[in-house]
């Protein structure tokens, strides 16, 4: 058989809790899972291979929000978090995470992972967010997926490589039932009835297109083209605050973070063309990239993180990190580059936009359990609610999100499904399969992500939006009648291409909908400049009802950790002050 070729098929198996997406919060929910009830059947479904998949790939360079007793208590970090997002946080699933956090790095370290330590053999945690301190760098971070991957075989955990879910199976009365799948190589269907499912697939990261033009160019890993945004969507799980998206800065033209992060505790820092620092602290909120957008735009742009300052030995360690450990390449694009860091700056830019709750606000609703609004459905991870939670909070709400499903799975039973749907459902993966000629995935994906960048960056006009909307619906039209698969490997990008369409139209509506600016660059309209707090100060839900997207207001939960006046908008004052 040819490589690709398509293959009709369809079978189906059965679980207790199926985890879909094999990076950081997936390989731990199942872990978890299968540890809370070793008989249950836990089954793993990634499109690529768990080995290395997700947003890490091979491992991560450092924690960014570890919670390390001695240098931080889950109050101060509940209260840092709540700041940074502008006070729109259900604190019960950040504190949540605050206090479970530390016990998930022992876990991690006993699996094998260093984690920087002093002279006494305690964490050496560095000071990189605008009050506490909790980045704790990673020697050998480049170890975890296989660590990790080992702990998921000694539980005898199913590991579904090459399968990519497209949709949720629902009971009548609105349970999850299980999920359908297509094989990425042969585009057999798979049914996968399930207990409970978990979502961790990971950000919107493919929605916006680089500024260097390359598709696959992305900040977030490439394969992460919002399908889990989607899948949720269309189960009718709610989703929150979208219009909070995610921008980052990064390397121009390498869309890697610059990762002030590893460098800033050693003395880097992000300056302006002039050599001189612009804002108070290098921790990414809204409000940091608004002042880094307004640096680019002034005069004194471009943004460099400055390391020329430092000693050659400190240099090294930096590099030693940055090169060798979460992306190796970063070395060999500033070596092709000629770029040293002992005399020259790393020019930075800003990201595309996406949707990631890891890195900002925008993910499907989740409470402290990880449980969604659809009963049986969790998520985790950078796709899921809890804002800000990077890597270690993917592998802490992994973890409780396993916990609970099994919990949840040990006492239901199946839930009943129509076949009729997984049919619809067959019909609408199979269809770009069935045309003998048409537009290719790639083309239909980069003139919706060329749209995304024309109408959807900030800031937000809303004439734009609307225009945007209207030429986003005309691509939907050529991506429906037109798009063409030819073989199993295209028919996967063509699927990709839904989710990012899904993720546009989202994009959109939650934008509109929010008559205020909030978190800086990430939500800034320019036809309502100003916070309101009166009639905004609350998450946004989006939902499909009756086949069309809605969206509504939720409150805020009462905080758990009381913020003060005069610390409420301490991330609004990032911008250094001339003094006399």
């Amino acid at each position: 058989m040819a490589l690709d070729q398509i293959v009709d098929g369809l079978s189906e198996v059965s679980c207790d809790v199926l985890v879909i997406g094999g990076g950081t919060a997936g390989p731990m929910a199942a872990l978890k899972a299968k540890l809370k009830n070793p008989k249950a059947n836990v089954v793993l479904l990634e499109k690529a291979n768990v080995k290395r998949s997700g947003a890490i790939s091979m491992g991560m360079d450092g924690l960014n929000n570890a919670v390390i007793p001695g240098y931080a208590t889950p109050e101060q970090y509940t209260k840092e978090i709540t700041i940074a997002n502008d006070g729109i946080v259900d604190q019960k699933a950040v504190y949540k995470y605050a206090q479970n956090c530390y016990s998930i790095i022992e876990e991690l370290d006993s699996f094998g992972i260093r984690f920087l330590k002093n002279e006494n053999g305690d964490y050496a945690v560095k000071k990189v967010h605008h009050i506490g301190t909790y980045v704790l760098p990673m020697p050998n971070g480049e170890t975890v997926k296989k660590a990790l991957y080992r702990q998921l075989r000694r539980a005898r955990i199913l590991i579904s490589n090459r399968y990519m879910a497209t949709r949720l199976l629902k009971s009548s009365d609105g349970r999850i039932a299980g999920a359908i799948s297509v094989n990425t190589r042969t585009a057999e269907i798979l049914v996968i009835k399930a207990k409970a499912v978990i979502l961790c697939m990971g950000a919107a990261g493919r929605l916006g297109l680089p500024t260097s033009g390359y598709m696959f160019g992305t900040y977030e890993n490439a394969a992460n083209s919002g399908d889990g945004y989607s899948m949720a969507y269309h189960a009718g799980a709610a989703l929150a605050n979208l219009e909070c998206y995610q921008i980052n800065p990064l390397i121009k033209d390498y869309n890697g973070p610059a990762c002030a992060y590893v460098a800033g505790p050693f003395g880097a820092f992000t300056a302006n063309n002039e050599g001189s620092r612009f804002i108070e602290c290098d921790y990414w909120s809204g409000q940091m990239m608004l002042e880094f957008y307004n640096e680019l735009l002034s005069g004194k742009g471009p943004v460099f993180l400055q390391l020329k300052h430092l000693h050659p030995d400190t240099i090294s360690e930096i590099e030693s990190t940055l090169h060798k450990v979460e992306r190796p390449t970063r070395g060999l694009f500033q070596q092709g580059r000629g770029v040293d860091y002992r005399s020259e700056s790393i020019e930075m830019h800003i990201s595309e936009i996406g949707f990631c709750s890891g890195h900002s606000a925008s993910g499907v609703f989740v409470d402290d359990n990880a449980r969604t609004t659809v009963p049986g459905l969790y998520a985790a991870g950078d796709m899921a609610s809890v804002p800000h939670n990077y890597m270690l909070g993917a592998f802490t709400n992994g973890s409780v999100a396993g916990i609970d499903a099994m919990e949840f799975a040990d006492g239901h039973d199946f839930a009943e499904f129509d076949a009729a749907d997984v049919a619809r459902e067959r019909d609408r993966v199979m269809a770009p399969t069935k045309r003998e000629d048409g537009i290719p995935p790639n083309q239909i994906e980069y003139k919706t992500r060329r749209l995304v960048n024309d109408y959807l960056q900030p800031p937000k006009v809303t004439r734009k939006y609307e225009l945007g909307m209207r030429r986003l619906a005309e691509a939907r039209e050529d991506m429906q009648e037109h798009m063409i698969a030819r073989n199993a490997h295209e028919l996967l990008r063509a699927l990709e291409v839904q989710s990012i369409m899904d993720c546009a139209d989202m994009a959109v509506h939650a934008s509109l909908y929010r008559e205020e600016s909030r978190w800086g660059l990430y939500h800034w309209r320019t036809d309502f400049p100003e916070k309101d707090n009166e009639n905004w100060f609350c998450h946004t839900l989006l939902s499909k009802q009756d086949g069309k997207m809605t969206s509504e207001k939720r409150a805020v939960e009462p905080y758990v950790v009381p913020i003060a006046d005069d610390e409420k908008d301490l991330y609004d004052k990032q911008r250094i002050r001339a003094t006399a």
